[in-house]
């Protein structure tokens, strides 16, 4: 039986490429949460009046990957210490938020910012229940496969992925 976790690190399609190569992760699907508007678009969320962060909703197997796996995953591919802010992208949107969706992933969320505490620092990322998701328009989907050579995805996106594929190996999908 598959589980859901909502993550927001920053720029969805970061995650969203990252997530995408873990075994045990079934899908991955970039989206908005933690704001007060019904339905938002990617441009009302990217004006940073709606209150959502950019999040990703990743679906998986906790038989093959576990919640506290994908928290250490989460914690070493984004900064966490930075409030409201991911490199460039910057705005309530580019927050670092963990969704939980119960009491195990709050405690699994409280646990791993203890864990990293003393490697980062002071940590800001927001522990919040998920009150609803809502996935972001297609084009955003995949957007680091049909975009790889873009210059957001070399100079973002591409050292996030080089930097899981060096630290969790062991996690990986096999290859195709």
């Amino acid at each position: 039986m598959s589980e859901i976790a909502v993550l927001a690190g920053g720029c969805f399609w970061c995650l969203e490429a990252a997530y995408d190569e873990l075994a045990g992760v079934a899908s991955v699907k970039s989206g908005y949460a933690g704001g007060g508007t019904t339905n938002p678009t990617y441009k009302q969320v990217c004006a940073g009046t709606t209150g959502h962060a950019e999040v990703v909703r990743v679906e998986y197997d906790p038989a093959v990957i576990t919640f506290p796996d994908l928290l250490d995953v989460f914690f070493t591919i984004h900064d966490p210490t930075t409030l409201n802010r991911q490199g460039g992208d910057v705005g309530t949107q580019y927050r670092s938020a963990i969704f939980y969706t119960s009491p195990a992933q709050q405690a699994a969320a409280e646990a791993a910012v203890e864990k990293f505490t003393p490697h980062w620092g002071r940590i800001v990322t927001e522990i919040a229940p998920l009150t609803i998701f809502y996935p972001a328009e297609a084009e955003h989907e995949d957007y680091f496969v049909n975009n790889p050579w873009s210059g957001y995805c070399q100079a973002v996106i591409a050292p996030k992925i080089a930097k899981l594929r060096k630290g969790f190996r062991e996690r990986l999908k096999a290859p195709s």
